[in-house]
C-alpha cells in the first residue's frame, strides 16, 4: 500500500509549477505539495487554529 495519496492536481512542473494535496493514509493528515523546475516544498494544511487539516474519512478516527 502507498502511504500518500494525490487528492489534488494543478500546474505543471515545468512551466507554471505543480501543486498537489496529498494525503497521508496512516493519520489522514493532508499535506500541500509545490514543485517548479527542480525545486519543491512540502507542508501541512493546517487549519485555523493551528491543527493539521484531516481528510474527511479519517475524522472519526479516535486514534488521531
Amino acid at each position: 500500500m502507498k502511504r500518500f495519496e494525490r487528492i489534488f492536481r494543478e500546474g505543471n512542473r515545468l512551466t507554471s509549477g505543480e501543486t498537489q494535496i496529498l494525503v497521508d493514509q496512516e493519520t489522514g493528515v493532508q499535506y500541500l505539495w509545490h514543485c517548479q523546475g527542480y525545486a519543491g516544498g512540502i507542508t501541512p494544511l493546517l487549519d485555523a487554529d493551528g491543527k493539521p487539516v484531516l481528510d474527511p474519512k479519517y475524522k472519526n478516527n479516535p486514534c488521531l
